[in-house]
């Protein structure tokens, strides 16, 4: 007699999305202050209201567990969270996960590099928004952009199957070094992506209608100087991917303004104090803190819990640069 397995759980929203990725902030903390991500004099969260590291991987497991294949560990900043390390190795054990990576802004990458490799993060985005020493240490309010620069040699010596370096474009701050940012990507053999600015959070350095570029714009100003082939490829995300000419650079663009990529959206955030985001875009959001305080090591009710937050995703954003509807920052968000 054939006996039938029953079919591994799995997360599908409202619109017959699949739910394979989760994007993991473990702390709202970061060394820089870039421009667009928040305000210059933040206030964190008390340390009691984050997760602990156990708790984040008792939530990850839940989720990997429902057919998640994919986590990005995010922040602020990750590598300044204590043992983050020491997460990433439990995490990339997890049976049923099939990649872990990390967005970083690199400041650290130096001394953590190779550390991250073998704990087994297999892919690094970093962040880096212009090669000019003085415009990114205004973008980022104080950063050292020899510092960054040290991590991604490390990153490139470290043996990551991936490194691609991200890119938020501004008019009037950095939008004249995106033909620069993909030669140094070219000549250093990795893959870039540009990203829209999304307004989250309310930042007094610039008026986000007057600096917002398309990256429809981008690929124009790019075309000039490089050939970029169109390409099928995808690392799971939103980026829509262009090949640069006798090249192994890919370019990447990430539009939520643009070219929305909400109908075939895979993923929600947990921000470091545990709320679900079903949506970057939307204050839509589940209380897995409360779940695991409450009923510590109940995998089952943490796993019904997300069930029933991702019946409440919704089918899209809607960013509009003249309107601050979403009042947390990126840091907050988790990436």
């Amino acid at each position: 007699m054939t006996v039938l397995q029953a079919p591994k759980p799995s997360l599908v929203d409202p619109f017959g999305r699949r739910v394979t990725y989760l994007r993991l902030s473990v702390t709202d903390r970061c060394n820089l202050r870039c421009v667009y991500c928040m305000a210059e004099d933040m206030t964190f969260l008390p340390r009691a209201q984050v997760l602990t590291l156990e708790e984040m991987e008792q939530i990850a497991a839940a989720f990997v567990a429902l057919g998640v294949n994919k986590i990005r560990l995010t922040g602020g900043e990750p590598l300044v969270r204590n043992n983050v390390l020491h997460l990433a190795t439990r995490l990339s054990a997890l049976a049923g996960l099939d990649e872990l990576v990390m967005t970083t802004n690199g400041v650290l990458l130096e001394t953590h590099a190779d550390a991250l490799a073998a704990a087994g993060v297999s892919r690094l985005n970093i962040s880096i928004d212009s090669l000019r020493p003085d415009r990114f240490a205004s973008l980022t309010r104080f950063g050292e952009l020899p510092q960054v620069l040290k991590g991604i040699d490390a990153a490139r010596r470290a043996g990551f199957r991936a490194v691609k370096l991200n890119c938020v474009v501004m008019k009037g701050f950095n939008d004249d070094e995106t033909g620069d940012l993909v030669q140094f990507a070219v000549d250093n053999g990795l893959d870039i992506a540009f990203i829209e600015e999304m307004p989250l959070g309310a930042v007094t350095s610039h008026d986000r209608v007057q600096t917002l570029v398309s990256n429809v714009q981008v690929r124009q100003q790019l075309a000039q100087r490089f050939r970029l082939l169109a390409s099928d490829d995808s690392t799971g995300g939103p980026a829509r991917y262009w090949r640069v000419e006798d090249t192994a650079t890919r370019v990447g663009f990430i539009s939520p303004h643009s070219n929305n990529f909400c109908g075939d959206c895979n993923r929600v955030r947990l921000t470091a104090e545990g709320r679900l985001l079903l949506c970057l875009g939307n204050d839509h959001a589940a209380d897995l803190r409360q779940v695991v305080r409450s009923h510590p090591g109940d995998s089952r009710r943490l796993q019904a819990a997300i069930v029933e937050a991702i019946r409440i995703k919704p089918e899209r954003h809607y960013f509009d640069p003249s309107e601050q509807r979403i009042v947390r920052f990126m840091n907050a968000t988790g990436g």
